[in-house]
């Protein structure tokens, strides 16, 4: 489809519909619905027009090895391409595939594709995406008298990596993505496939795709319920930092299954529960150590729900760099934003 400019004088119809008045005032604007320079809104627009395009493009796949620089790239695609597999051989062992780490994103465009994924079995249907780590203890391929039609992006790099595990870390490898993603996504491939000749334009396509998907699932309607649902428990320890905070009085109020819990918590919050409500407990320390400091630091321990004052200097030092007392006379709160969560452990018993 050719893409038109109106006449710079040329007048809209009042009678046309609220959707083809914005492709016509898309037109005047020369803006072509498929151009490749499309707003990043207008993948929702549009619908799967892009990925129509891919398909049309026909069977293509396309290996990126490209002079790399001196500087690592943290984000750079390996391959890439639209494929229609059909009663034959296609089989991929995640541990037979070398030990140079990288991701495959696969989206099934129709039939059917199998995934065994550590112990688990899934059968990839239409609208599936899959997202798997090399080397990983997982395989996924075309079963006998079946047909897998599909897209794929493979990518490595430091960022690309770090981002893909922590979206496995939170969905799995098998997901659903809004239409928009797909459509993103399909349009990236193409790009790939049709240009992207120097490492940093391939690279910008690469995290470009990385970073759809990550908007798609961490800022999906399923994400925001979980991270709602935390809120009521967020509410309750900010309130009782004074006193003992359990994680089973944590579930409870949550209404959750302990498991269930710990891992929504986790993913809601970055932290598992004992350590989240540590760090609480820490900040809270900090503000009364500068803003209130005709307390005596056992009494701030106290206050913070610490009954040995031993215990919450050990890990207010851990946290802070420094001790109690030190943390209030060289004035360190006010230059001090939330502390980097370093990760201080403690036992469910601790908190």
């Amino acid at each position: 489809m050719a893409c038109v400019r109106d006449k710079p004088d040329s007048g809209l119809p009042t009678s046309l519909s609220a959707p083809r008045l914005r492709i016509s005032l898309a037109f005047r604007a020369g803006l072509c619905p498929y151009s490749r320079a499309r707003p990043e809104k207008d993948y929702a627009f549009k619908g799967n027009f892009v990925l129509r395009d891919l398909i049309a493009n026909g069977q293509s796949m396309r290996t990126i090895s490209l002079p790399r620089g001196r500087q690592r790239l943290h984000a750079m695609p390996t391959s890439t391409g639209y494929e229609v597999r059909e009663d034959e051989i296609y089989d991929w062992d995640g541990r037979k595939r070398g030990q140079t780490p990288f991701t495959v994103l696969q989206h099934t465009i129709s039939g059917t594709g199998r995934l065994r994924y550590e112990n688990r079995n899934y059968r990839l249907q239409e609208n599936d995406t899959l997202l798997v780590l090399v080397p990983h203890n997982h395989r996924y391929w075309l079963a006998s008298d079946e047909r897998w039609e599909y897209f794929w992006i493979s990518m490595n790099g430091e960022e690309a990596l770090r981002i893909h595990k922590s979206i496995l870390s939170i969905s799995g490898p098998v997901f659903r993505l809004q239409p928009a993603t797909i459509d993103h996504l399909a349009d990236c491939s193409l790009r790939l496939i049709k240009g992207a000749a120097s490492p940093g334009a391939a690279s910008a396509i690469a995290y470009e795709a990385a970073m759809a998907l990550y908007d798609d699932v961490f800022g999906s309607h399923a994400f925001a319920e979980k991270l709602s649902a935390m809120q009521p428990v967020i509410d309750h320890i900010n309130a009782h930092l004074d006193k003992p905070l359990p994680v089973a009085e944590l579930v409870q109020i949550s209404g959750l299954s302990r498991a269930h819990f710990s891992r929504c918590f986790a993913e809601s919050e970055g932290l598992p529960p004992a350590e989240f409500v540590l760090q609480q407990r820490l900040q809270r320390a900090a503000k009364l150590l500068t803003k209130a400091d005709f307390l005596p630091v056992k009494e701030v321990a106290i206050l913070c729900g610490f009954e040995d004052a031993n215990y919450f200097s050990k890990v207010f030092r851990r946290l802070y760099g420094t001790t109690p007392s030190q943390f209030r006379t060289t004035g360190m709160y006010a230059n001090l934003r939330t502390p980097a969560r370093r990760g201080v452990r403690v036992s469910d018993d601790e908190t």
